[in-house]
């Protein structure tokens, strides 16, 4: 099994790594860490180095509450890095939702789109032409798209979470998601689905999501696992910190790592990670013991 991207076709039979490389200053874990050019390609080095397989750029935060950010911003943050990660020998993923930076990095060499909101963006272009998201990973002949689950928007996705059972909503939104675009004419071999951990759900639903990811993998597609350091981890810990305490990226270490080995174990094909590292050698204990 594999994933046809830009310029590779990804291996599936392990779980693959793909690190995160946020260029932006108020991301929920590592915000401003990475905000300038030289130090997010400081960073996808590193990654590299810890065992990344892929590299996951994004320019715009999307933890809960955030804020839209603008095109012209948004350009600005991530076009100077993806123009150099694509030197480093690994696939490089945009993290967006907006066509026109989907085209730009498309142009300068990304591999894969991951949308948090599976292409369904739409924005007005040049001419008056409305860009669409689904048209511009269409018109590209073998770029690999990731096509994400959420539950309303940013800003309100956990202010009203999804009710009730949560896996057929999910699986049903996803499969219909990649069902038009193979209408469009992109071959099945460049989807891949997220079931969206975090992205409208409660903790409960979150677990259920985890428990239940075989259902998931009915649809016929590699599933993607963006665990890393989500707030439904917090409650795995938060008995060892004082009451209203905000718990550290590094607190959330060992349930990070813990929820990537069992949605690996599961079927996830690739786990989405801040702690490269640390998930690559536990990624090998489950190697070693299939």
């Amino acid at each position: 099994m594999y994933w046809q991207t830009s310029r590779y076709q990804i291996d599936l039979t392990r779980p693959q790594v793909m690190g995160i490389v946020n260029v932006t200053p108020d991301s929920f874990s590592d915000g401003g860490q990475h905000g300038s050019a030289l130090t997010a390609l400081k960073h996808c080095e590193q990654l590299i180095r810890d065992g990344a397989d892929i590299l996951d750029i994004g320019g715009e935060s999307t933890r809960p509450g955030s804020s839209p950010v603008s095109l012209e911003d948004e350009l600005d943050r991530v076009l100077p890095v993806l123009r150099e990660a694509v030197r480093l020998g690994v696939p490089v993923s945009l993290d967006s939702y907006k066509p026109a930076v989907m085209q730009a990095a498309l142009d300068l060499g990304a591999d894969i789109i991951n949308d948090i909101w599976a292409l369904r963006w739409h924005e007005g272009g040049q001419g008056g032409h409305t860009l669409r998201a689904t048209e511009v990973v269409a018109a590209h002949p073998s770029c690999g798209v990731c096509l994400m689950h959420m539950h309303r928007d940013p800003q309100t996705m956990q202010v009203a979470p999804m009710q009730g059972d949560v896996l057929p909503q999910v699986r049903a939104f996803l499969e219909q998601s990649a069902q038009d675009l193979l209408a469009s004419g992109v071959d099945q071999a460049r989807i891949m689905l997220d079931p969206g951990i975090g992205f409208g759900k409660t903790v409960a639903q979150n677990f259920a999501l985890l428990a239940r990811q075989a259902e998931l993998l009915q649809a016929g597609y590699p599933l993607l696992a963006g665990w890393s350091r989500k707030s439904s981890l917090a409650g795995m810990v938060a008995h060892t910190a004082p009451p209203g305490t905000t718990l550290s990226a590094s607190e959330r270490l060992a349930p990070s790592l813990a929820t990537a080995l069992l949605a690996a174990e599961r079927g996830a094909s690739v786990v989405r990670v801040h702690d490269v590292k640390e998930t690559v050698q536990a990624l090998r204990v489950l190697e070693a013991i299939r």
